[in-house]
């Protein structure tokens, strides 16, 4: 692959991104990525180590004069989500990331980028690879599948780690720095349910909702998005009621962690109420293009004509999916007290699906309050149990709770204002930082997250600022520099 972004600065972190971006490595099907970072770290000469699901520790020792300081881990993890657009051809298991360059950003050709968490995983490397940067010991923890349940840092075990302080490289807004995030659970809902004959003259219609800009779950979930799911199923439902409409298939959403931006059914509705349906999803495009005109103004919903299909769900079991999903919360739950601009609950709707003998419903719970995400869950069971669906929580995982008296954020404040003549925001983040689980196996670790901006992560509309990684960068190595003495 042509490398289109070897002129930025800092080149040796570029490089290695590009060379991140040209080997496959979506969540689950990592093993490519794995190989590569192992053998760069026994390439360098570097104490590698692989764990039993795939994690890698690479340790590098300290330059001359820096052996009596602390040693710092820096920690990614190396899956990224695999999102493209629906007129992309990409196969994320073979097919390489295309970065390309946009004005101040890097970008992806239709696809994820995976600068989340590409970036702080290049960084990481250039860190190990660099031999004129002054540090003290140094150890590198790349850890696997964590967009899609933290995998890898549910898998650490006491002794693979050494260090003492840990720098995650997984946060999205520069000048920032994170000490403290939420966890998460998810809540899964089945609908168990039989076909029937289609009977009588009736219409069948491929319903199509389009052109939302979806996002993380997490980070954008404050921003109002549209969730295409909830418009799909509040089009759905009021034909269900007025037209007798009946549902052969349902699909909307893809990622747990992501906020879904297409959803797509098959319906059918009795040929005398053809005009009326057509008439309703019409009026409602208006009605939601008017609701979201400012945040979504490339929303589209699509009706077009196709083949009637050979069977259709069940109506009751139909009647209870469109009531469950509409009753369902999604979105913003509360804000933090002490720190209004930051969400404390949310909920997302992630994945809707049906695959000819159930209806899958999938949602992401987070709350930085473990009794908050509890609540929330519970009432996401019990809206799936009235009506009538098996269901079950699964992947939960522990916040990260602040340390305002953490001796390296403490560093890093000074050495921030020293090097950019400004205090950076210190913040706790409304997403799932594997800090929470690493810290829960190793709790003496002082923990901190930074990096540079990133925005829309987990869609193709991805993408990171070049001047921000360069800052990242500069940060990165001058805190090395005054890591703290043992």
């Amino acid at each position: 692959m042509t490398k289109v972004l070897s002129n930025l600065e800092p080149k040796i972190l570029w490089n290695y991104f590009e060379d991140i971006c040209s080997i496959p490595h979506p969540s689950k099907k990592e093993e490519k990525i794995i190989a590569f970072v192992k053998k760069f770290g026994e390439d360098h000469g570097f104490d590698t180590q692989v764990d039993d699901v795939g994690n890698i520790a690479i340790r590098k020792a300290a330059t001359p004069g820096y052996e009596g300081r602390k040693t710092i881990v820096l920690q990614s993890h190396l899956d990224m989500v695999p999102q493209k657009n629906t007129d992309t051809k990409h196969n994320f298991e073979t097919d390489p990331i295309q970065p390309w360059i946009d004005g101040e950003w890097v970008k992806a050709r239709g696809t994820t980028l995976g600068a989340d968490n590409g970036i702080g995983a290049a960084a990481a490397m250039a860190v190990l690879a660099s031999n004129d940067l002054e540090h003290g010991p140094i150890e590198c923890l790349f850890t696997i599948d964590e967009e899609t349940g933290m995998t890898g840092a549910f898998a650490l075990k006491e002794g693979f780690l050494k260090g003492d302080i840990l720098i995650n490289l997984d946060s999205e807004d520069d000048g920032e720095l994170y000490i403290g995030c939420a966890g998460g659970i998810d809540t899964n809902a089945w609908f168990t349910y039989n076909e029937i004959d289609v009977v009588g003259a009736v219409e069948a219609f491929k319903v199509d909702v389009k052109g939302l800009k979806g996002g993380h779950s997490g980070l954008d979930i404050k921003l109002g998005r549209g969730n295409a799911n909830k418009i799909m199923n509040r089009l759905l439902w009021q034909a269900n009621r007025e037209f007798n409409l009946q549902l052969n298939s349902i699909e909307g959403g893809s990622l747990r962690n992501a906020i879904p931006r297409e959803a797509t059914a098959i319906v059918v509705v009795p040929k005398e109420n053809e005009e009326g349906f057509i008439n309703l999803a019409n009026d409602l495009a208006g009605k939601i293009k008017n609701e979201l005109k400012n945040i979504e103004p490339e929303f589209t919903l699509l009706i077009t004509k196709t083949d009637i299909p050979e069977s259709l769900i069940d109506p009751e079991i139909t009647g209870n999916i469109f009531n469950s999903i509409y009753a369902c919360p999604n979105g913003v739950i509360r804000m933090t007290d002490d720190m209004p601009d930051v969400v404390e609950t949310s909920t997302n709707l992630a994945i809707v699906k049906s695959d000819g003998q159930k209806v899958e419903v999938c949602t992401l719970q987070r709350s930085s309050v473990d009794s908050a995400k509890d609540d929330l869950c519970n009432m996401m069971r019990s809206v799936f149990e009235m009506a009538g669906a098996e269901v079950e929580h699964a992947g939960s995982y522990p916040g990260w709770k602040p340390n305002a008296g953490s001796p390296i954020l403490q560093t890093m404040k000074e050495v921030y204002h020293d090097k950019f003549g400004k205090t950076p925001e210190v913040k706790v983040i409304h997403a799932g930082l594997e800090c929470g689980l690493i810290g829960g196996v190793y709790p003496n670790l002082d923990m901190i997250s930074f990096g540079p901006t990133i925005r829309n992560p987990h869609s193709p509309d991805e993408m990171v600022n070049i001047k921000t990684v360069g800052l990242f960068w500069d940060f990165l190595v001058e805190t090395l520099k005054n890591a703290p003495v043992k």
